[in-house]
């Protein structure tokens, strides 16, 4: 059986798009985590805590993508009556 430079290389492609999904797929599972830990936060603010914070969808985006850090500024700003009101 001889290996020759395609399957070498195949091989070696394989294991670079492996490592490199591997990376992906780990930081967008964080990020998704972050994301869905801030809106929970938010809700949890809104219906538990009883905060007249207005959810919006700018107050969703912003707890998206900011995360728990996204929705501490919303329910800040919420708070000190400056936004999301």
């Amino acid at each position: 059986m001889v290996v020759g430079v395609t399957e070498i290389s195949v091989l070696i492609l394989a294991a670079i798009v492996a490592f490199v999904l591997y990376k992906v797929l780990k930081t967008a599972t964080s990020l998704a985590i972050n994301a869905v830990l801030g809106i929970l936060t938010l809700l949890v603010a809104k219906f538990l805590l009883g905060l007249e914070i207005a959810i919006t969808w700018v107050a969703v985006l912003v707890c998206a993508i900011g995360g728990i850090f996204g929705a501490l500024v919303i329910i800040i700003l919420n708070y000190l009556k400056l936004a999301f009101v």
